[in-house]
């Protein structure tokens, strides 16, 4: 072969590579934005879930529902609880 078919070769090699790079960032983009979405419908679902059990939360700021939250879990037993419970639902 000589010099320019290898040079044509070489720069065509580097385009291959450059678009491959651009559709790795693409699917990682893609990757990542389905993470958020799924982290997004979780808090969604547990937040409502949190309001239908306790509709008191409804009204209260996010710091109040943590404090709430913290004191329900210092209740005696309730580790226990969560666990069993939380358990319960992984094998059913």
């Amino acid at each position: 072969m000589d010099k320019s078919k290898l040079e044509a070769q070489k720069v065509h090699a580097e385009k291959e590579i450059s678009q491959l790079e651009n559709r790795q960032k693409i699917l990682l983009n893609r990757i990542r934005k389905e993470e958020r979405n799924a982290r997004t419908s979780r808090l969604c679902r547990h937040g409502a879930i949190l309001e239908g059990v306790f509709p008191a939360v409804l009204d209260a700021d996010g710091e109040a529902i943590k404090e709430f939250l913290i004191a329900l879990s210092r209740l005696p037993g309730a580790g226990e609880i969560a666990e069993k419970t939380l358990n319960a639902g992984d094998a059913g």
